[in-house]
């Protein structure tokens, strides 16, 4: 007998639970209401907690499918057969993502620092960045490390709540300063 899968509308259900999570809790905190991020995502109090028994549940899940927004960044960057191009794409994006979602990993790594393995996160994401440097290294200036990536999407952060051409625009200077 194979598992079934959910149905469309639960799975629909989820999906809109965690974008509104996400955004309020980047925008907001992690101190949101349940009934708020429901009055957000258009479904009743109820159906979070029959998707996420616990707030903490909500938080993480929703963390994890941001650690997995970053990966799949990084991994799109690395299957570009241009390293250059693959390099800039994944700046760009890291960047965007940066300015929008910041405040809320910094706000679970503060409330849930024991909930998820966010120093086997970080090494896999590292690793990825680095294997981008060192595919893209004949275009980028003798010198850069994987800390100067590092350094300036995290100075990206300062940018919080802007606008995406904002994150467009400092993405373009992180990749100019690298460029050889």
């Amino acid at each position: 007998m194979t598992a079934r899968l959910p149905r469309s509308d639960t799975r629909d259900n989820r999906a809109r639970i965690l974008t509104a999570a996400r955004t309020a809790f980047g925008t907001d905190g992690l101190d949101v209401p349940i009934r708020e991020i429901a009055r957000r995502a258009e479904v009743g109090p109820a159906t979070v907690y029959r998707h996420f028994p616990t707030k903490q549940t909500l938080v993480t899940e929703a963390f994890t499918d941001q650690a997995l927004a970053w990966q799949a960044v990084l991994t799109e960057g690395l299957a570009d057969p241009d390293p250059w191009r693959g390099f800039r794409f994944a700046v760009e994006e890291l960047c965007a993502l940066q300015v929008r979602d910041h405040a809320f990993v910094t706000a679970v790594k503060s409330a849930y620092p024991h909930a998820l393995d966010f120093a086997s996160m970080r090494a896999s994401s590292l690793a990825a960045a680095a294997e981008l440097m060192r595919r893209a290294a004949d275009h980028l200036r003798p010198g850069v490390t994987v800390s100067d990536l590092t350094l300036m999407i995290t100075a990206g952060a300062g940018l919080h709540g802007t606008t995406p051409a904002v994150a467009r625009r400092f993405a373009a200077h992180v990749i100019h300063a690298f460029r050889a």
